[in-house]
Parts: structure tokens; C-alpha cells; sequence
């Protein structure tokens, strides 16, 4: 596929994709450009798998909730076949928004203004005064689909009619979390954040801990940011762990302790130890603890700002324990994600700079890196297709281009190593250059 020389230069992804120890950043104006940003909703947005919320959030037939991408409101209901849908939330009359409240339980989808009535399918049933119209039939003027897929619980849209499904921009991580059921986990609490910065400023913050000695010290006490290792990933999504230090259980105020919540289904002892943080192409986080999963949803608004749901998930017998009580983990995030978009946004505000320029990789930023790859490929028109650096242990330096058995040797959730996984990488990259030149 021909490059858009509008979004990045050849050299400027050439320095992008050039092996981690000689690569660049991201240029300034992906951070700072509207008109990148632009090209983000358009082609990104509007066109991959956007994670939006929990499919426990419409648990019946008839309830619904409503989201948005890219400012065109959608509203995700249940049907009365117990299948989620999704639907432009825009009456097919005169553009009246059909669904008023945030979330809700209805029998059928009633327009405010002139009652035109849609069944929970989409499907327009009812509309006065329509008999004498010329050319005009219900079955043309439902309410407009999209598409929509749920893996683990969490709901993805798609408003590219013609894209890949959903598993192909998952890639292996389908596999790789198969042991888990999050989709049986509930929402404990959800705070919502307004953050002065690019959502890519947000992401690779997500991805590295080498700001954690000094930002984090809460948070580095308990997973000190030399222990862990990286995934071995294809597809969209990157990911890795670090492991619990001392008397720590989980990721919690005063000392990391789970006050008796017992493990999630799934859990072995290993991971008992540690803590996993994936992030999911597009825009959303998922960081897996003993006893609960930390979400973090990302709406782009602006260049320079972006809105995250943040949601706490436990298991339902968990919550349900007359002692239940979250508040030692909600607290311990909230002051760990204040701590994050702070320096975002200095980031954001520093980036301004005329005397900015791209920067270069610490030896601690492999997987910083590992999400710019992303971010070019989908860039230059392609799928996931650029190999990414795995340190397979946190307290050594990222190996070297010549040492290919170190580089592509991570560890996979039992400890065993992901090396496997390359015929898997190979069979996803061929879907992605596919569902590229659809594009």
C-alpha cells in the first residue's frame, strides 16, 4: 500500500521502526497536530475495533446503554434473543437521538419526537403517517447497525462495515488469556478522568515503569520496577508483568494487603506473585491483580485531550461477602492515575516547545517502543507487521539485535516461554496485510 506521505514521512517512520536502540519517538506533531488527530479518528477510530464498555452493562433483554466514538453517539442493547447490538442512536426520521438516558431497560426504542417505535433488533415497526410515501418501506429504515463483538466481557465496535472481526486484531491474546472468564466479573467502582493530553502521551505512560522510583513510590514499593519481564505479542496489544515484593498481595493502600479477598478464578500461584498490564489496541488498559482487573478506557476528544473511564472488577462472590470493601484498591489507583496524567499533561505542555524534538529510548522503554510500532504501522496503512522488542527480565538490559534468542524469548502467564507463539505472529501478520489493503 502506497504511503500517505501527509501523516509521517518515510523517515520519520524509518525512525520509528528502526531496531530499539536506535530509534526514535513518535515526531512532535503526532502529539500535537489536529490534523494527525484527525486522521486518528478517521482511520483508527473509525476504522479498528474500539473497546467501549462491558457487555454486563445491558444484562437482559431490553437494557441498553449508550457510548460514543468519535462523537457519534451509539447506543449497545440487548435483544430479545439475548444478543447484543449496536445502533447509531439517530431516529431514521429526523435525526431525533431515540434513547435520552445514559442506560436504561425499554420493550421497544420509542423516537421522543414523532414516536416512531423500533424493535430491539433495530427494526422500525411503527411510523404514522408513512402509507402514501412513494419509495419508502420499514425494512429501508431501521435504525443503522454497527457492528459489535464481545470478547471477555468487553464490548468492541466496529463502524467500518468492511473490517476484519474482532479476533484478528486481537491476535494471540485471545489465546493468551483464554483461562480467565472476566466476563463473569462485576464493576465495584468507576471514576471518570478529563486529561490535557494526546491519548498516545497516556499509553506509553501505561507502558513503562520507568517512571516509578520517583513518580510512584507507592507503587514501586510494592512492584519494584526491575522485576518483571515482557510478552512475546502479536497482533494489537502488548503486555507484560511485575512481580510482588515482600508481604504484598495485591496492588492496594497500607502495604498491598487483599483484606481477605480471596484470588479470582484462574489465578495459579504464580500469579499470585504478580501483577499483568496489557494494553488493547486501541484504548484500553487492562491490568490483571490476584484478586480484581483494572480497566482503563480511552475516549480521544482532542490533540491535546483525553477523557478515561477508569473501573474496578471483581468476582461476584467476592463483592458479595458482608465484608467486601474496594476502597483500599480504588484509593491506591486513584492516586496512582492522578500521579500519571499529571506528568502527561507537563508532557503535553513541554511538547509545545519549538526546541522539541523526538527524543530517544531509555533502556527501560522497550515496550514504549513496542506501542510506537503500533502506532506506525497503523500509520504507514498496515497491519500489526513490525516485530517487537521482549525484555525477558526487567533488571537487564534489553538484549542486542544479534542476541535473536534473548530478544524473542518471553515468558508467557505460567512462566514457560512464548517462543511458540511465532507461527501464530506469522498466520496474524498475513490477516493484518489482508485487512490492510481493504483500507
Amino acid at each position: 500500500m502506497a504511503l500517505d506521505s501527509t501523516i509521517l514521512t518515510a523517515e520519520e517512520l524509518f525512525a520509528i521502526r528502526r531496531d530499539y536502540r536506535s530509534a526514535t519517538l513518535l515526531p512532535k506533531r503526532a502529539y500535537q497536530d489536529p490534523g494527525i488527530h484527525d486522521w486518528e479518528r478517521r482511520e483508527i477510530l473509525r476504522r479498528d475495533w474500539v473497546p467501549v464498555g462491558r457487555a454486563d452493562e445491558a444484562p437482559e433483554p431490553g437494557s441498553y446503554f449508550l457510548t460514543e466514538i468519535d462523537n457519534d453517539q451509539l447506543i449497545v442493547i440487548r435483544g430479545r434473543d439475548n444478543e447484543l447490538r449496536a445502533f447509531h442512536n439517530v431516529c431514521r426520521h429526523r435525526g431525533t437521538a431515540v434513547a435520552e438516558e445514559q442506560c436504561g431497560r425499554v420493550v421497544r426504542l420509542q423516537c421522543p419526537y414523532h414516536a416512531w417505535i423500533y424493535d430491539l433488533d433495530g427494526s422500525l415497526v411503527r411510523a404514522k403517517h408513512t402509507d402514501g410515501l412513494e419509495d419508502f418501506s420499514f425494512e429501508t429504515f431501521s435504525l443503522v447497525g454497527v457492528r459489535c463483538e464481545v470478547w471477555q466481557g468487553f464490548v468492541f465496535l466496529n463502524l467500518d462495515p468492511d473490517a476484519e472481526p474482532l479476533a484478528v486484531q486481537l491476535g494471540d491474546l485471545v489465546e493468551h488469556l483464554e483461562r480467565f472468564d472476566f466476563a463473569s466479573l462485576r464493576s465495584a467502582h468507576r471514576v471518570d478522568y478529563d486529561v490535557s493530553a494526546n491519548w498516545k502521551f497516556v499509553a506509553e505512560n501505561y507502558q513503562e515503569c520507568y517512571h516509578c522510583p520517583g513518580l510512584h513510590p507507592q507503587l514501586n514499593k510494592l512492584t519494584p520496577y526491575d522485576l518483571g519481564s515482557d510478552f512475546l505479542t502479536n497482533g494489537g496489544w502488548q503486555g507484560g508483568y511485575m512481580e510482588l515484593a515482600g508481604e504484598a498481595e495485591t496492588m492496594a493502600l497500607q502495604g498491598g494487603h487483599r483484606d481477605g479477598r480471596p484470588a479470582m478464578a484462574g489465578i495459579t500461584p504464580v500469579d499470585e506473585r504478580r501483577v499483568y498490564y496489557y494494553l488493547v489496541w486501541p484504548t484500553m488498559f487492562v491490568s490483571v491483580h490476584p484478586d480484581y482487573v483494572l480497566v482503563h478506557w480511552l475516549s480521544p476528544t482532542r490533540v491535546d485531550s483525553t477523557t478515561i473511564r477508569c473501573q474496578w472488577l471483581f468476582e461476584p462472590s467476592t463483592m458479595a461477602a458482608p465484608d467486601f470493601d474496594p476502597s483500599d484498591a480504588i484509593a491506591f489507583w486513584d492516586l496512582t492515575n492522578r500521579q500519571d496524567w499529571h506528568v502527561c499533561e507537563l508532557q503535553q505542555r513541554g511538547t509545545r516547545s519549538s526546541t522539541w524534538v523526538a527524543g530517544r529510548y531509555s533502556t527501560e522503554e522497550p515496550s514504549v517502543h513496542a506501542f510506537d510500532l503500533m502506532v506506525a504501522d497503523r500509520y504507514a496503512g498496515e497491519g500489526f507487521v513490525s516485530q517487537r522488542l521482549v525484555r525477558t527480565r526487567y533488571d537487564q538490559p534489553p538484549p542486542k539485535p544479534n542476541e535473536a534468542n534473548s530478544t524473542y524469548g518471553a515468558t508467557g502467564t505460567n512462566g514457560t516461554t512464548g517462543a511458540g507463539s511465532r507461527d501464530s505472529a506469522a498466520r496474524t501478520s498475513a490477516r493484518s496485510k489482508a485487512s490492510a489493503s481493504k483500507r
